[in-house]
């Protein structure tokens, strides 16, 4: 009897571990749900010719436009030239920001000579340089890259300043303890502790590159996505204007995915980033 029993408990008791992996497997499947019921809902409409193709394509033929695009070889050109463009763009702007943050947060000094400065460069937006920005770097790849470089640098600032000022003191008075001083101190508490500010910076630094790409490739450009979309503009070709609105939109959600992907890599050790074992 009393073995039946302590055999019956083991087989009832839930597997602990198993059951948050399989709830966040559920909440990542719900999460496509409702883009689906949107596009199979727009899908539907038009279709039924509730939304004229003027105005709103049915995502069936943006598909078949972005197949010929895809077979002729000019979708992939476009997507290198605005690629190219993104990627130099947010490494040149996340290091400045990630350098000038770390000079803020370490320093007051630092903090009252330059934050007040970038704080207001920051409120200017986009369009309002935009005749500047020609006039110093023409309408070739360098005043792209500058306005994308622009744009990363001030979300990567203000989250690697902030994360360094919210590392908790005592944290860092433990370490002083046990003997941590200087680059040691940085490396191993300081750094750490902000980490989870800074990818954040790195989130929103991605997002805005892709932001500051629509607006530099809407002058001057010969190539690239935002061109391709000026070009439908002129002759009212709508499925081509939504093929780049997806494209924008699936190439963010992309980079979003790794930039989350290295928040759990590089936070594992993180209780808030912490991943269920399997």
């Amino acid at each position: 009897m009393t073995a039946r029993t302590a055999s019956t408990s083991r087989i009832s008791l839930p597997p602990t571990e198993s059951k948050p992996r399989a709830r966040l497997n559920r909440y990542a499947l719900l999460s496509w749900l409702t883009p689906l019921v949107l596009i199979s809902l727009w899908e539907a409409l038009a279709r039924g010719g509730v939304i004229p193709p003027i105005v709103l394509p049915a995502p069936s033929t943006v598909l078949v436009t972005a197949k010929g695009l895809l077979a002729t070889g000019e979708l992939q050109v476009h997507l290198l030239a605005s690629l190219q463009r993104a990627v130099v763009g947010f490494a040149i702007g996340s290091c400045t920001g990630l350098t000038l943050g770390m000079l803020v947060g370490f320093s007051r000094l630092a903090d009252a000579l330059l934050d007040r400065t970038l704080q207001t460069i920051r409120a200017v937006p986009f369009l309002a340089i935009i005749p500047l920005v020609i006039v110093w770097f023409g309408i070739g790849e360098a005043s792209k890259i500058f306005l994308i470089a622009l744009g990363c640098a001030f979300p990567m600032y203000l989250n690697t300043a902030l994360g360094i000022r919210q590392v908790d003191p005592k944290l860092v008075e433990m370490a002083r303890v046990m003997g941590l001083r200087g680059v040691r101190l940085v490396a191993y508490t300081i750094f750490p502790g902000a980490l989870p500010s800074i990818l954040n910076g790195v989130r929103l630094a991605l997002t805005t590159a892709w932001l500051a790409l629509v607006v530099g490739e809407a002058f001057g450009a010969s190539a690239g996505i935002g061109f391709l979309a000026t070009n439908a503009r002129e002759f009212l070709q709508t499925d081509i204007m939504v093929l780049v609105i997806a494209l924008y939109a699936l190439i963010g959600l992309a980079t979003d995915l790794l930039a989350r992907a290295l928040e759990r890599k590089l936070l594992a050790w993180h209780p808030n980033y912490a991943q269920p074992r399997s």
